[in-house]
């Protein structure tokens, strides 16, 4: 029996169970527990280690004078994936130099390492949608209650079996499944996000069936 890389085992674990969720300016982002990131890494890989690197001065985190982020590393028989990571705040914007605390740094560190697990396949299919919605929209209003003639009218029928999002008043409704399905049909990265920003501002939400079937068409991809 042919032995599966690092990468297919890796990537072939369940972390759903494990994911921390975050909100932050309309978008929800996902985050794996970096603790069992870790102990899932040397639960198959006892020999795996990790690196936080120093600048020249011993700091564990380097800066331009304006900024700073961190850099890690994760070695897994003797491949190492190194990540880099901007020092940001609960908004996920960097945080001014003269503002950093050691707590950010640490806590930057921590999702550092966790990513470089991913790039090693752990958890990797959850970071995919943060390169796909790029000018993300915000979510969709709540609509507003109709006048009683309006809502009166009759709303266009989506096929049977398929999905359908209504529009605003004057727009044709969008079936989502015509977009679930040109998304499954993606073969490459830059295919998929360009057919992922032409579909309408409404569907690119964070959580709607078309947002979640292209990070699961990103993971297929990756895992090709």
């Amino acid at each position: 029996m042919e032995k599966q890389s690092v990468f297919t085992t890796l990537n072939g674990i369940n972390v759903n169970d494990h994911v921390e969720t975050k909100e932050t300016g309309g978008r929800k982002l996902y985050y794996l527990s970096w603790a069992w990131a870790w102990a899932e890494v040397k639960k198959a890989y006892p020999d795996a280690t990790y690196t936080v690197y120093e600048n020249a001065g011993g700091w564990c985190y380097h800066t331009d004078g304006r900024t700073a982020w961190v850099k890690t590393g994760v070695t897994i028989n003797g491949l190492e994936h190194i990540e880099y990571l901007p020092v940001m705040d609960y908004r996920n914007s960097s945080i001014p130099l003269d503002k950093l605390t050691s707590f950010d740094v640490n806590k930057a560190i921590q999702r550092s390492l966790t990513k470089a697990c991913a790039r090693h396949g752990l958890g990797l299919y959850i970071y995919a949608g943060e390169d796909l919605p790029e000018g993300e929209p915000q979510p969709a209003q709540a609509p507003q209650a109709q006048p009683k003639a309006a809502a009166k009218q009759a709303q266009p029928k989506a096929k049977q079996g398929e999905m359908s999002f209504a529009a605003s008043d004057g727009e044709p409704t969008i079936d989502v499944q015509v977009w679930v399905r040109k998304i499954e049909s993606c073969t490459t990265t830059d295919e998929l996000k360009t057919t992922y920003n032409q579909a309408p501002d409404a569907l690119r939400v964070s959580g709607s069936p078309v947002y979640q079937a292209a990070i699961n068409q990103q993971r297929k991809i990756q895992t090709k």
